[in-house]
């Protein structure tokens, strides 16, 4: 019904930990396109940025920030695992 890009986030409200959303987003037929993500708020958090990437093809000001944003990310994981590793290294030492 839409031409839009649609990106699709299980949610993991049933028994079932979100499995039957992911199955039946990522079954959809030849035609109905769906941008699956991860189940749950991981998926949700990525859905976003995926928006926002495809947004960004055509705004330089968005395409900024975003490069910004990843080159913040990538900072943060880098602190994140240095800090692991001399955790690490205290409790072999």
């Amino acid at each position: 019904h839409t031409t839009v890009p649609v990106v699709g986030v299980p949610i993991d409200s049933s028994p079932l930990k979100g499995f039957d959303a992911l199955l039946s987003t990522i079954q959809m037929p030849a035609g109905i396109p769906v941008a699956t993500m991860a189940v749950g708020k991981a998926g949700a958090r990525n859905a976003g940025l995926l928006a926002v990437q495809i947004l960004a093809l055509s705004d330089a000001g968005l395409r900024s920030k975003l490069a910004r944003y990843k080159t913040k990310l990538a900072k943060s994981v880098e602190e994140k695992n240095n800090a692991l590793q001399r955790k690490i290294s205290e409790s072999a030492g």
